[in-house]
């Protein structure tokens, strides 16, 4: 990966974005793409657009999500601890222990989950896993009159933010879920940008995916394309205790997942798994049998339908404050489906 684009991640993974509270994140997204889109525009539900070669045809939706699980403040206590809800699905393990942020209007704050030491937890308490309801951020604040000065009740929070790169081309961060995706759509739509489209290619980060998808139903709504792409993370089952036989055998670095099943359109896929084998870029067949939890459910049943494909990035440890990917991985599913797009054609035919 070269620099420029690997300073794209790393800002991408470093600027806060729960569900309805992207903008730091798509700031950043508008900021690379404005470089070489065509157009880019931003609806009023916080979608980032950007295109290139809008007038074409077929119009192609590239969609990446842009937010990340988090919490929201919901009160604070006269001894200004801060007590939160989720945004997005939670493994409640996770957070204790953890640095977090609070995102406030004048910048964030640091604060900290835990629990009482395990000297004073009862043997009873030992055993039981802690409900959301059971936790608490620490600021450091004397009280809630000095909390109030710093956070405001709806501020989100996140795990504290950073990156790190591991071995083999492997790096950890939180929100890999799933700024990866929208990383991938748009160093797509670059690839694209440099070469001749004879499609419509819009490469879309989306917001709200983790609270239901909201996002990529608004915004390919007004697209109206016949074809689209979305890029989500998927389990990586290459680490212990995770079943093969159940979840398939997924292994970062070698090549972003192709999806079969109804929520794919068999043309598509056929043309993706094509495209890999010809231009030699690494891929994973992988298989799912009901409708995606991801924005590939709601763009396939858009309007009056549209073809889909799930083009996904292996993951370890996912909404974890450590998951993990292969960089190859990112940089394979973006060549792969940038030569997807710049072999439509007006005449392309998707009918299944």
């Amino acid at each position: 990966m070269d620099q420029e684009a690997l300073d794209f991640l790393k800002s991408l993974l470093t600027a806060p974005s729960p569900s309805g509270y992207e903008q730091p994140v798509q700031q950043v997204v508008r900021d690379y793409a404005g470089r070489f889109a065509d157009e880019i525009t931003t609806d009023w539900h916080g979608n980032v657009i950007a295109a290139v070669n809008p007038q074409g045809t077929p119009r192609i939706m590239l969609a990446g999500h842009c937010d990340q699980i988090g919490l929201m403040v919901k009160h604070i206590d006269d001894n200004g601890y801060l007590w939160v809800d989720p945004i997005g699905g939670w493994d409640v393990q996770m957070l204790i222990g953890q640095h977090m942020r609070v995102h406030n209007a004048a910048g964030p704050v640091s604060g900290v989950i835990a629990r009482k030491a395990i000297h004073l937890l009862t043997p009873d308490e030992r055993k039981q896993v802690p409900e959301m309801s059971d936790l608490w951020i620490d600021i450091g604040a004397r009280d809630r009159e000095q909390a109030l000065q710093l956070v405001a009740v709806g501020d989100p929070v996140t795990f504290e933010l950073g990156f790190r790169e591991l071995q083999n081309g492997m790096a950890a961060a939180p929100g890999m879920d799933n700024k990866v995706g929208a990383w991938v759509v748009v160093n797509a739509l670059k690839q694209v940008a440099a070469a001749q489209p004879q499609a419509a290619v819009f490469a879309v980060s989306t917001v709200q995916e983790e609270i239901g998808l909201r996002g990529a139903k608004t915004s390919a709504y007004s697209l109206e394309p016949q074809l689209g792409i979305a890029v989500d993370v998927t389990h990586a089952t290459d680490c212990p205790t995770v079943d093969k036989q159940k979840y398939g055998d997924v292994s970062l670095g070698k090549g972003p997942v192709v999806f079969r099943g109804p929520n794919v359109n068999p043309v598509m896929h056929e043309r993706l798994n094509a495209i890999s084998s010809e231009r030699k870029i690494p891929a994973q067949i992988a298989g799912i049998s009901r409708a995606a939890g991801n924005d590939a459910n709601a763009m396939q049943i858009n309007q009056g339908g549209m073809a889909t494909a799930i083009v996904a990035i292996p993951n370890r440890y996912m909404h974890s404050p450590v998951e993990v990917i292969s960089l190859d991985d990112l940089e394979n599913a973006a060549r792969l489906i940038a030569e997807f797009c710049l072999s439509l054609k007006p005449e392309s035919d998707f009918t299944p």
